[in-house]
């Protein structure tokens, strides 16, 4: 009997929230959907607002999550060329979950007000 209750459960590598944190974890993917959750940025405006992150792991990074569908990456056809990073419609399903992390940890770690949903 033992034996068929230990089968109803899995191990951790099926741990469905660790495929969600491979998507969205890290150190500088939070911080880049947190600024998008305001509305679509540029590159530079994108640098600018974190600081000590490097170039090269901005662009890596973006591309990332541009490939898992998480955000949008819109190139006009302009001289200099412009482009604009923004949450796709998948990204945007994680609006909720972030703002409840958000919360969480105003709560729990910063001791500030909590934010509510955009």
């Amino acid at each position: 009997m033992a034996e068929n209750n230990l089968q109803k459960y899995h191990g951790a590598e099926d741990c469905p929230i660790t495929a969600t944190i491979d998507v969205i974890g890290g150190k500088w993917k939070p911080p880049i959907l947190w600024l998008l959750m305001k509305g679509p940025l540029r590159f530079g405006g994108l640098h600018k607002l974190i600081p000590g992150m490097a170039l090269k792991v901005l662009s890596r990074t973006l591309k990332e999550l541009e490939a898992d569908g998480i955000i949008i990456r819109k190139a006009y056809p302009e001289v200099p060329p412009r482009v604009e990073y923004s949450l796709s419609p998948k990204g945007e399903t994680l609006r909720p979950i972030l703002t409840q992390l958000s919360n969480w940890s105003r709560q729990h770690i910063m001791n500030l007000p909590m934010v509510e949903e955009n």
